[in-house]
C-alpha cells in the first residue's frame, strides 16, 4: 500500500452557504478528490450520541450543495443512484438531488454480505440486487470506507452488470466517511473501469470533514480496532473540523471518527454497548495510558509543534492564516482534563442515552 496523500495540496475550491469544498492536488492522480466540510456534518463524526434519523440528516445540505457543484452543466442530464446495503442508507442521496434539482433516472443496490465460517471473514457476496443498466450514465455512491473491500467488490459486481447487459458508466460520484485508502483503491478502479467502458472519466470522491485514516494496531488506548476505527495521523482534516473538536475537546478522545454507521441508525443499542465498552476501558486504563501520547496520536502527530512544523504535518499550508488553530490545538495537552476524569463524564453521558433506547 502506497502513502496516496504524500506531497498532497489542498485549496478552497468553493463556497456554497454553509459548505466549504477543499480540494486534493496530487501529481499523480486520476480522479478527483475533495474534501467538503458542513456544520450539520461535524457533530456527526465527533459525537456517537448522534443516533438514528439525525445520521442521515446530518450529511445532507453538504450533499446538497456538493451535487451540482461537481455536475455543472451536467446536472440537468440527471444521475443514476447506487445504494450499498445498509451503510449506503445514511447517504441521503435521492434527498439532496431532489433538493438540488437534479433529476434521478434509476435507483440501483445490492446487499453486499459477509461470507464467515468458523469466526473469519473469507470474503463477501452480493445476495440480492436491482441494477437497472443504461448506457453513458453518471452514478452517485454514498458509503463508509475503511479497508475499501465491500466498496470493491460491489464496483466489480456493478461494472459487470453493466458490461453484461449493454450498458456503461461515465463517471462515478462517491460521497464517504472515509479513509485514505479510497485515493489508492479508486486511482485503481478506474484503469480496470475503463478497460470496460473506454469513455469513463474517472471518479469524483468527496469526503466529509476530511480524509481520514485506519488504525495499524491498538493505538495508545491499547483498545483501538485495527483496520475499522478511524484517525487523523497521515490523512487532511478540514480546519473547520479541527476547530470543532478543539472546542469540543472530550471528542478528541472518542474511539474513532466516526462509529460503526449502520449500527448507529438501525442497531442502535449495539451501538451504544459498544460505545460504553470503549470509554470503560479508557476508565479501567486511565492509570497505565501514556496521556500525551494518547492526545498527540489522537492529532495526528508528536505535538507541540512550532507553526510551520504544523502546517506541514497537517497538510494545511496554503490556506491563509491558521494560527488561532494551531494555537487551540497546541494548547490541547493542558486543556485537556485527566483521562479518568474524562471517562466518567462521558461514560454518564452515554449511560443516560442508553436509557431511551432500553427494553421496558
Amino acid at each position: 500500500m502506497s502513502a496516496p496523500l504524500n506531497g498532497c495540496a489542498v485549496r478552497k475550491e468553493f463556497l456554497r452557504g454553509q459548505t466549504v469544498i477543499y480540494k486534493l492536488s496530487g501529481s499523480t492522480f486520476v480522479n478527483r478528490y475533495f474534501i467538503i466540510d458542513h456544520p450539520d456534518a461535524r457533530p456527526l463524526l465527533a459525537f456517537p450520541e448522534v443516533v438514528g434519523y439525525d445520521c442521515y440528516t446530518a450529511l445532507l445540505q453538504a450533499t446538497a450543495d456538493t451535487l451540482p457543484a461537481l455536475l455543472g452543466e451536467e446536472a440537468d442530464g440527471g444521475m443514476d443512484i447506487f445504494t450499498i446495503l445498509r451503510g449506503g442508507l445514511n447517504y441521503p442521496l435521492e434527498e439532496a438531488a431532489h433538493r438540488s434539482g437534479i433529476p434521478v433516472r434509476y435507483m440501483h443496490f445490492v446487499s453486499c454480505e459477509r461470507i464467515i465460517q468458523n469466526h473469519e471473514i473469507l470474503g463477501l457476496d452480493v445476495r440480492y440486487q436491482k441494477i437497472t443498466p443504461s448506457a453513458d450514465r453518471i452514478i452517485a455512491i454514498g458509503d463508509i470506507l475503511a479497508t475499501g473491500d465491500t466498496l470493491r467488490r460491489c464496483l466489480e459486481h456493478l461494472v459487470m452488470e453493466f458490461k453484461t447487459f449493454g450498458g456503461s458508466i461515465r463517471k462515478i460520484i462517491l460521497f464517504t466517511i472515509g479513509g485514505s485508502r479510497a485515493v489508492d483503491l479508486l486511482e485503481g478502479l478506474t484503469l480496470s473501469i475503463r478497460e470496460s467502458f473506454p469513455g469513463f472519466e474517472g471518479f469524483d470522491c468527496c469526503f466529509y470533514e476530511g480524509v481520514f485514516t485506519v488504525y495499524t494496531d491498538k493505538g495508545a488506548s491499547g483498545i483501538n480496532t485495527p483496520d475499522i476505527d478511524f484517525g487523523w495521523k497521515g490523512g487532511i482534516v478540514a480546519p473547520e473540523f479541527r476547530t470543532f473538536i478543539c472546542e469540543h475537546p472530550d471528542a478528541l478522545l472518542e474511539k474513532c471518527i466516526i462509529y460503526d454507521g449502520g449500527a448507529r441508525r438501525y442497531e442502535i443499542p449495539l451501538h451504544i454497548e459498544e460505545v460504553l465498552e470503549y470509554w470503560y476501558g479508557i476508565l479501567e486504563r486511565a492509570d497505565i495510558i501514556d496521556r500525551n501520547a494518547l492526545i498527540s496520536e489522537k492529532l495526528g502527530y508528536d505535538a507541540p509543534l512550532e507553526y510551520e512544523e504544523w502546517l506541514q504535518a497537517t497538510a494545511l499550508a496554503g490556506l491563509g492564516d491558521l494560527h488561532a488553530l494551531w494555537y487551540l490545538e497546541h494548547n490541547m495537552f493542558e486543556r485537556l482534563p485527566a483521562l479518568r476524569t474524562v471517562a466518567e463524564h462521558r461514560l454518564a453521558d452515554i449511560n443516560q442515552l442508553k436509557i431511551h433506547y432500553e427494553d421496558k
